[in-house]
């Protein structure tokens, strides 16, 4: 009987020390190497695995003090791999909070209307909190890697500010950008007027970037692109400098001259009537509803003031006085 008692006692002082050393280590600060500390969590990793990488990051404690913390309370399977930030006066406790919750340190990455795919892979080449998965990969390798359906990346990536977990695959955030820009055009072709001159989506998409790109002042957009889908209606080429440039790329040296506008190519808006094959930029949502909402106008022509904005025109003979006024300053 003496002996049961005795064992009993051990085991309820080796239950106490237990208790008491957990909540000593789970309660005090940790030493970090430096604050804040960043740290990754790969996916895939044991808890054991895990907290070895923390430790090896700077985390203050042994790798088997922070695995006994989780296991006794039942959070050993719950850590969520990411990217994480943690500050000067962090506890156990409050760490494993964090990694359980998934409170994840987040980067972000910006995507500008008007620019084109190869600009938009650049910003993500240079961005160091994304993991660049797309290195090497042609671009209808990454249209396939995203579940794209279409054979060209332009326009198809919606320019907006996208957060993610640093290292995250560029991969992911263009699979998001897609998506979104798919939303956005469902939405307004479900919602657009009434006899616009666009077979499909993809059509009011190439629209939309000739539109974000011609727009020189906000005001201007929806005007802008009731001139272009009024020639559109009439058969008239569409006749804009963005398209032409779009299309000569690398060759177009010194910028836009009188001649390049003879050069044929299937961008060349003035020598071909109708929309370019691709869009030539990526369209924000207010150029994606310009173009799919268009107001009643009778203008076909307009001209840069040179303040931003556009002198609208509804025939010839005004156009040219237009461009008299603000290009040739007669």
């Amino acid at each position: 009987m003496r002996l049961i008692k005795r064992l009993l006692l051990i085991l309820l002082l080796s239950v106490l020390g237990a208790a008491a050393w957990l909540a000593w280590f789970a309660g005090k600060p940790l030493a970090l190497r430096a604050s804040p500390l960043d740290f990754d969590i790969a996916p895939g990793l044991s808890l054991h695995a895990a907290a070895r990488q923390m430790f090896s990051a700077g985390m203050g404690f042994s790798p088997w003090q922070f695995t006994l913390l989780a296991r006794l309370v039942g959070k050993s399977g719950e850590i969520k791999a990411g990217s994480y930030e943690v500050a000067q006066g962090v506890t156990p406790w409050r760490l494993l909070g964090k990694l359980t919750r998934g409170d994840v340190t987040q980067a972000e990455v910006v995507f500008v209307e008007g620019k084109t795919f190869n600009q938009l892979r650049a910003v993500l080449d240079a961005n160091p909190d994304v993991r660049h998965d797309t290195a090497g990969l042609s671009d209808a390798e990454i249209l396939a890697r995203i579940g794209a359906v279409e054979k060209y990346p332009e326009g198809l990536f919606f320019p907006d500010t996208y957060l993610f977990a640093k290292n995250s695959s560029d991969l992911d955030i263009l699979k998001r950008a897609y998506h979104a820009m798919q939303r956005h055009l469902g939405t307004e072709w479900q919602r657009r007027s009434p006899g616009l001159p666009f077979a499909t989506p993809y059509q009011a998409l190439i629209m939309a970037s000739i539109v974000e790109k011609e727009t020189g002042s906000p005001a201007d957009r929806a005007a802008v692109a009731a001139v272009f889908v009024n020639r559109l209606r009439l058969g008239m080429p569409l006749q804009t400098d963005p398209t032409v440039i779009y299309g000569a790329g690398a060759k177009l040296q010194g910028g836009l001259l009188k001649r390049n506008l003879q050069i044929d190519t299937p961008y060349n808006t003035y020598t071909r009537n109708g929309l370019p094959p691709t869009p030539i930029a990526m369209p924000g949502l207010a150029s994606l509803q310009a173009a799919l909402h268009p107001p009643a106008s009778p203008m076909l022509y307009f001209v840069a003031r040179g303040d931003g904005s556009s002198q609208f025109s509804r025939t010839l003979e005004e156009h040219n006085r237009a461009v008299a006024k603000y290009l040739k300053g007669k």
